[in-house]
């Protein structure tokens, strides 16, 4: 299928490496120029080099750290017309609710709330006015099934979703979508962390610790990034402007609820 977005910018956040890393991917394949974004200067480098190498597209890497003004406002200034947002941020990690300090709760806030929140408002105004915008924000899985001790991921991305949602049945009238993507268990740096976390709690195996995250899913496997990649480049397609604020369940058939 051709999705109809060749020569489309497309201003993918946290991609580097991961599941944004895959989306950045899958949109350079449709044709896309990407502008591409990461803290560490080296790594996004040699992202921005094999995207360029595998599929021949346009790929400007941006340094900067989107929880921050000064980052949003480097992102902006490479790509001040983006057809295409996908907000992406790393996710705070697990733990419990009596070790949240206020710094805590901020941090997850500005990280996994308020960057996407900020870029949207920057972009969505220029967007409507050329008729034609693509806001897709990864997520997570714990939007709909949380979990105690991903308590500050969950909170700050059950709010990007709200604020998502509201948008969506206004901007849609402009060919402009929001929507979400929940991933599970996806085989990506962040699971690897938590593969380490696990093997360290038990006093297990590498193998053995994969297995049991593995074992959680109806699937029994961790997901492709390139599977997630696919997803997200659809949901930028031209074919899908008539689907928007939605969320989107990448898991492996973990959710069990109805809707």
């Amino acid at each position: 299928m051709d999705l109809g977005i060749q020569r489309r910018k497309a201003l993918v956040c946290a991609s580097s490496q991961g599941l944004g890393y895959a989306c950045a991917l899958a949109l350079a394949q449709e044709g896309c120029e990407v502008f591409i974004n990461g803290r560490d200067l080296h790594r996004l480098r040699l992202a921005a080099d094999t995207l360029q190498r595998d599929t021949g597209a346009q790929v400007t890497p941006v340094q900067a750290d989107i929880a921050t003004d000064a980052g949003r406002l480097a992102l902006l200034r490479a790509c001040p017309e983006p057809d295409i947002l996908v907000n992406n941020n790393a996710g705070p990690p697990p733990g419990k609710l009596a070790d949240w300090d206020h710094a805590a709760w901020m941090g997850a806030l500005e990280s996994n709330l308020l960057a996407a929140v900020f870029l949207i408002q920057a972009v969505l105004p220029g967007m409507r006015e050329r008729r034609f915008g693509r806001i897709v924000n990864i997520t997570s899985a714990m939007v709909k099934s949380p979990h105690p001790a991903m308590g500050l991921s969950t909170a700050a991305r059950a709010g990007l979703t709200a604020v998502s949602k509201a948008l969506s049945r206004e901007a849609i009238v402009d060919n402009v979508t929001l929507n979400n993507l929940l991933p599970e268990r996806f085989d990506t740096p962040r699971q690897a962390f938590m593969v380490q976390r696990l093997m360290a709690e038990q006093g297990i195996s590498h193998d053995e610790a994969r297995r049991q995250i593995a074992d959680t899913l109806p699937a029994k496997r961790f997901g492709d990034p390139a599977e997630f990649g696919a997803a997200c480049a659809y949901l930028c397609g031209a074919q899908s402007g008539f689907m928007t604020g939605q969320n989107l369940q990448l898991d492996g058939g973990a959710y069990g609820g109805l809707v």
